[in-house]
Order: structure tokens, then C-alpha cells, then sequence
């Protein structure tokens, strides 16, 4: 197994982040080049993921089906019919929303910088596992898309990323900030995981989106760029307690209260 890294430092924390509906368009990378990307066990389902989206953009009324979109999202499906000629760039800066703006990326600078893209990786329906400069082009599918080869997302992606998340977690401590669906596509057993509750006065707590997904940006953004090596979950709610987060410890889950 290979992984892609910005430097030959070895670094002990991945920080893996769930990808976004929205993402940013263009780039100045060269088309995709599958054989390029991080982790080539994952390359042969790549490969068919991208045959399928490309074949199923020439029939609109099927994609709009497939990705759950609306007529007025037909640009979506645009993307995937050029997802072999479109431009690339870092799926990093590919990656758009709440979760990516708290984590600004693009201001990190220097040995940071260098820290965070080799510590973030990504967890996606088309890619499976992405690291921070693996070069890709706009694309949509979600892990809840339904395409018509049949099957879940996650029955495709289990057999094939679990064994891979499972030999990175034995040489790196993951922090796995994954939404449950994208979970769901191959579990990390043993990774510090991270809610996010919105704790009213009543001693009531729910989850908020948006304060969810600002919060794990936060602590991504923490965990990536500090110089801290956290071995293991104490160590993670340490690392977002000096961020001024509110968090509580059971085992390897954190839960991060706010205040409305």
C-alpha cells in the first residue's frame, strides 16, 4: 500500500474529513490520471465508478434519478460526462462548504501547510480515500447515490477500503470526522470519532449542521497544522479543549457541547 505525502516526514495523525456536495470549479491540474491518486488497491472500482458516471450523463433523466438532483442542477451532470478531460486540482482545495471554510486550508503557510496536506484525507463516494493533494476534477456523487449497475455505494466500498483504513489506522492514529454515511462506505473500529450537540438550558442536545460541520472544521484545522502528535483520543480532546471547545471523553468518542 502507498500513500502520497507532501514531505517523507511520517506523520502519526490522519485527519479524515467527509467530502461536500458543493465543489469548486476547475483547476489547473492535468485531466485525471486514476494510476496518479494515493492508494492503487482502489484503483480497478475507481476506474469503474468513473466508466459508470461518464456512460450515465448521456441519459439526463437517469442521472437526475441516480444522484438524487433536480433539472436545474444539469451542470452537475455535466461534470461527470467530463470527468476524464476536466482539469484538476488538489482535493483539498476541491472540497468546498461549512467544514472547509472553518478549515481554511489555503491560509496555512509554510511547515503548517505542510503538516495539514499531509495529515488530511478525505473520504469520498467516487475516490474512496483521497489525500490532501491527490488531484481530481469537480465531480457529484454521494454515498447515497443509487446507480443503476445496483447495490449501495457502501456494498462496493466495503470490501475493498476497509482492509485499507484498517492497515493506515495501524500505523497512524485516525480521527474520523466522516458523516454516518460515508462511514457506512468502510468503517474505521477504534478511531477517535467527534460529535457535535448544541446544549440548550434545559440540558437538552442536538445537533445543528451548520455548528457541526463549522466545529469539525475547527478541530481539522487544529489537529492538521499543530506541531502536536496526539496518540490517542486524550490527547485529540486536549488538542480541541486549547481551541476553546467545550469536549467530553468516552473511550475514543468526543462529544463538543456548544452554547446557542
Amino acid at each position: 500500500m502507498s500513500y502520497q505525502r507532501a514531505s517523507a516526514t511520517v506523520f502519526a495523525v490522519i485527519v479524515l474529513l467527509p467530502p461536500s456536495e458543493t465543489k469548486r470549479p476547475g483547476g489547473d491540474g492535468p485531466p485525471l490520471r486514476l494510476g496518479t491518486l494515493s492508494v492503487p488497491e482502489l484503483t480497478p472500482l475507481r476506474a469503474g465508478l468513473v466508466d459508470e458516471l461518464v456512460e450515465l450523463a448521456a441519459d439526463p433523466e437517469a442521472s437526475r434519478k441516480a444522484l438524487a438532483i433536480s433539472a436545474s442542477q444539469d451542470s452537475e451532470i455535466q461534470r461527470n460526462a467530463d470527468l476524464r478531460s476536466a482539469a484538476t486540482m488538489p482535493a483539498i482545495e476541491r472540497y468546498t462548504g461549512v467544514l472547509y471554510d472553518a478549515l481554511d486550508v489555503g491560509s496555512l503557510k509554510g511547515a503548517v501547510a505542510a503538516r495539514a496536506r499531509a495529515r488530511l484525507a478525505v473520504g469520498s463516494a467516487l475516490f474512496g480515500l483521497l489525500r490532501a493533494d491527490d488531484m481530481i476534477p469537480a465531480y457529484r456523487l454521494s454515498a447515497s447515490s443509487k446507480l443503476p449497475a445496483g447495490g449501495t455505494l457502501a456494498s462496493r466500498w466495503k470490501p475493498v477500503l476497509e482492509p485499507v483504513l484498517a492497515q493506515l489506522q495501524q500505523q497512524e492514529l485516525i480521527v474520523d470526522l466522516r458523516s454516518g454515511s460515508y462511514e457506512a462506505l468502510g468503517k474505521v473500529p477504534g478511531a477517535v470519532t467527534v460529535d457535535v450537540y448544541t446544549e440548550h438550558p434545559d440540558g437538552r442536545r442536538t445537533v445543528v449542521s451548520h455548528f457541526n460541520k463549522a466545529h469539525k472544521g475547527r478541530l481539522a484545522r487544529a489537529l492538521a497544522g499543530g506541531r502536536a502528535e496526539p496518540s490517542d483520543a486524550a490527547a485529540v480532546a486536549a488538542v480541541a479543549r486549547r481551541t476553546g471547545m467545550r469536549v467530553e471523553r468516552d473511550g475514543a468518542q468526543l462529544t463538543v457541547l456548544i452554547t446557542p
